[in-house]
């Protein structure tokens, strides 16, 4: 499989606090990989560096060979844990305004979307409910052609119906050359999608594995593994 994202003693510091800490990582493609740890275990600072809205300290990030920039923006396909649409643009003129900025990206993906979870293309996202605003950003992430999507939180604060779709929406639409990182604390209604799974903790990766050596190593499902890694 071709090496998508490459870290190397990759270092992120907040003052005197270290987020990252020498950070060694080889992501390929072909994966849905979960990022999981703790609040302050340094995901959404690994997730914030490969999409270029941090500089590391020290060390390298590259994706596809290129450091976080404009060209690797045109790699990455990136849905952060906030809502940051333009509440006055219908879903349909956002999905158009996507296709303006990203050449990968599916109009007709997005209709097709739009109609299987429900959502009026034709409203306001002013008077879409939280639930269905963040399904829009979700459609809008999985509509392009990508070679990486990064999901932070993409099933937070949902019921578990829609987590059901979401989970569906993103094993049926992203690229398969691709690999996708999702970030959730939620973890047993995502881990059957999962083929692999990163462990950060304290701004280190203590462990990064296949679910299936997980499973055969530890007799242990994700879920089991990660209660056991980060009790308190």
């Amino acid at each position: 499989m071709s090496e998508l994202l490459k870290c190397t003693s990759l270092t992120k510091n907040y003052g005197h606090i270290a987020a990252l800490k020498n950070v060694d990582l080889v992501v390929e493609g072909g994966k849905i990989i979960g990022l999981l740890g703790p609040n302050g275990s340094g995901k959404t600072t690994l997730i914030k560096l490969i999409n270029g809205l941090l500089v590391p300290d020290g060390g390298e990030i590259t994706i596809l060979g290129n450091k976080p920039g404009v060209e690797s923006k045109q790699s990455v396909a990136y849905l952060p844990d906030n809502d940051y649409l333009n509440p006055s643009m219908t879903a349909l003129a956002t999905a158009e305004l996507f296709a303006d900025f990203y050449p990968d990206f599916s109009i007709e993906a997005a209709k097709k979307m739009f109609g299987e979870l429900g959502i009026d293309q034709n409203a306001k996202l002013k008077t879409l409910s939280k639930g269905n605003r963040e399904k829009v950003c979700l459609i809008l992430t999985m509509s392009r052609k990508a070679k990486l999507y990064v999901l932070d939180e993409p099933i937070a604060g949902v019921d578990p119906a829609t987590r059901d779709y979401i989970i569906s929406t993103i094993l049926q639409n992203y690229n398969k050359e691709a690999s996708v990182i999702i970030s959730t604390h939620i973890i047993s209604d995502i881990e059957s999608a999962l083929d692999e799974v990163i462990f950060l903790k304290g701004g280190e990766i203590v462990l990064h594995k296949s679910v299936d050596e997980i499973r055969n190593e530890n007799n242990k499902s994700v879920d089991e593994l990660f209660r056991e890694v980060f009790k308190w």
